[in-house]
């Protein structure tokens, strides 16, 4: 028995219920994924005793995150996203148990087997965003979107300052003191996934489904598979633009992003405390780009329009590889300046594009499309991520840049074509 229908402020009453949920478990969780990732790659060079080996552990998770993405959006295609989201969270409690045994071992390839898992911590945060939009208005789709967005913020601000008291844990568990930050998140992750699965009632993709709430055109029917999914948000020139924005938004983000740590230190793989110090500052700017004003540009996506918001997210992203990519190492203020603009350019991408996506195909198809998408999105992060470091050394921080903008161009291209297709977008 599924019980007869709300009525519309019920249903309305419901979203918002949704939508503290969603947030509360996206802000516990992102302090769990912000922990781990302050200190994995430090766990990975001490446990392999190389430099080298730093970069592995961001690459696992990276990685972990994309490739999980499709089967957690067949989780919530076949049970609702209640499943879904429980069961990526579930995961990275797993991969985090395997991460603090890996510590106590010395394994690395226990520890990136770890790492790999932990990044469904990531694709589920990422996934919660598409269930924000499950039940919303059409006119409303882009806010409640970016509301879930902004409350990563609440993680990604506190995750960093939690190293430490992580360490002290560490050795009072008996382990290394960088394997202790981990136990923290197992404990982030076992609480979202008891909420989820408690608090996040009626199921919002269950419940959109059985109302037919902002149905997109006739398509494929349930659980298509992630090709089939793709082909038809490909199909729409909405859903082009939404792919390619999110995308491009995200490998542009992350090949400037990680380089400039680097960039800054000399290129040396060390610094002294104060120029950690200011690299700290830069990136805290930055990541205030990417989160703090999520709610404005949703706001813009369903004002102004997705197209325009997705277009003025280019702009930005153009205009940060131009004033980061010109500026000296120690320029702390250009380089902050330009991050934060590219905090804010992937911010209009990922919001407008991921409404765009959500709104080209059907409620039967869209868990499954959604997850192609940030598998996709996944991927183009992992190689921009890996790219840039013979970029650098091969060019320098200005190489970077202007590969990056060069990501842009396609971007552009998708954009306009959009624009001059028949009843194609919508602003």
């Amino acid at each position: 028995m599924t019980g007869p229908a709300p009525t519309a402020p019920d249903l309305a009453a419901v979203q918002r219920r949704t939508l503290v949920v969603l947030s509360a478990a996206v802000a516990l969780g992102g302090l769990g994924v912000t922990v781990g990732i302050t200190v994995g790659g430090l766990l990975a060079r001490e446990v392999a005793g190389s430099d080298a080996a730093a970069g592995l552990g961001q690459t696992a998770s990276v990685l972990g995150a994309a490739l999980v993405a499709v089967p957690l959006a067949r989780a919530s295609d076949r049970w609702g996203r209640r499943a879904g989201l429980s069961l990526g969270y579930g995961v990275a409690v797993l991969g985090a148990g395997i991460v603090v045994g890996a510590a106590a071992l010395s394994s690395l390839p226990l520890l990136l087997a770890g790492l790999f898992l932990f990044g469904a911590s990531t694709s589920s945060g990422l996934q919660a965003r598409y269930a924000a939009a499950d039940l919303a208005e059409p006119e409303h789709r882009g806010r409640a979107l970016s509301l879930v967005v902004w409350a990563t913020t609440i993680g990604s601000v506190l995750g960093p300052n939690l190293a430490e008291p992580g360490g002290a844990l560490g050795s009072a568990l008996g382990l290394p003191e960088l394997g202790g930050a981990f136990v923290l998140s197992i404990a982030a992750f076992a609480v979202v996934v008891l909420g989820v699965l408690l608090l996040l009632r009626p199921d919002p993709l269950r419940l959109a489904r059985r109302l037919a709430v902002g149905s997109g055109p006739a398509g494929p029917p349930p659980r298509t598979g992630a090709g089939a999914a793709l082909r038809a948000v490909w199909a729409s020139p909405g859903g082009r633009l939404g792919i390619t924005a999110v995308v491009v938004s995200h490998a542009v983000m992350v090949g400037l992003m990680v380089m400039t740590p680097v960039h800054m230190g000399g290129g040396h793989g060390s610094a002294d405390g104060t120029t950690l110090r200011v690299i700290g500052l830069v990136i805290s700017v930055h990541v205030a780009g990417m989160y703090l004003f999520s709610p404005v540009v949703g706001w813009l996506a369903d004002r102004a329009g997705r197209g325009t918001t997705v277009a003025l997210g280019g702009v930005l992203l153009l205009l940060a590889s131009v004033v980061a990519g010109t500026a000296p190492a120690g320029a702390a203020l250009q380089l902050g300046t330009g991050l934060f603009l590219l905090g804010l350019g992937w911010s209009c991408g990922l919001v407008a594009g991921s409404t765009l996506v959500t709104e080209s195909v059907p409620a039967s198809l869209r868990p499954t499309a959604q997850g192609a998408t940030d598998l996709l999105m996944g991927l183009g992060a992992a190689v921009a991520g890996a790219v840039g470091g013979p970029l650098l050394a091969f060019g320098g921080f200005g190489l970077v840049a202007v590969v990056s903008a060069v990501f842009v161009v396609p971007l552009g291209l998708v954009w306009a074509g959009a624009r001059r297709a028949p009843a194609g977008l919508r602003g």
